[in-house]
């Protein structure tokens, strides 16, 4: 059993930019040599989540529309109120997601729906530099 990690950086947006980071996994899998395994993408951000989604404009349009709704940036938020940073509603929604994602791959390929993308939203009130960990674990 073998263990690598490594990193992504991304310059993000924020207000649920969204990243399509399929291919930046996938190659860090082949870059390991490993065959057979599971990568794991970590973001250590509270204000941003991984998910799977088919990475087009409806799709993406939909996911923002729907976080709209569930956590409007309106809304009043407790966290706003004591810190005055205004991202409460970033924290809400990046914790409804989750901050990491784990996908199998066999034969060097990771093992994706043909419509599944891996994703990395920011869903912070401002632009930012994230660095996210990437950890591949296999044979």
């Amino acid at each position: 059993m073998s263990v690598t990690t490594d990193t992504i950086n991304l310059h993000t947006k924020g207000h649920a930019d969204a990243h399509d980071i399929t291919n930046r996994v996938a190659q860090l899998v082949r870059d390991t040599g490993l065959q057979n395994g599971t990568v794991t993408v970590f973001c250590p951000s509270s204000t941003s989540a991984l998910t799977t989604i088919e990475f087009e404009d409806g799709c993406l349009q939909d996911l923002r529309r729907l976080f709209d709704e569930i956590a409007d940036q309106a809304r009043d938020y407790a966290h706003n109120t004591r810190w005055g940073d205004g991202n409460g509603h970033a924290h809400a929604r990046a914790a409804l997601l989750g901050p990491s994602l784990s996908v199998p791959f066999v034969s060097g390929e990771l093992t994706l729906g043909t419509w599944q993308q891996i994703i990395f939203v920011d869903f912070d009130n401002r632009p930012r530099q994230r660095e996210l960990v990437a950890q591949v674990i296999g044979e």
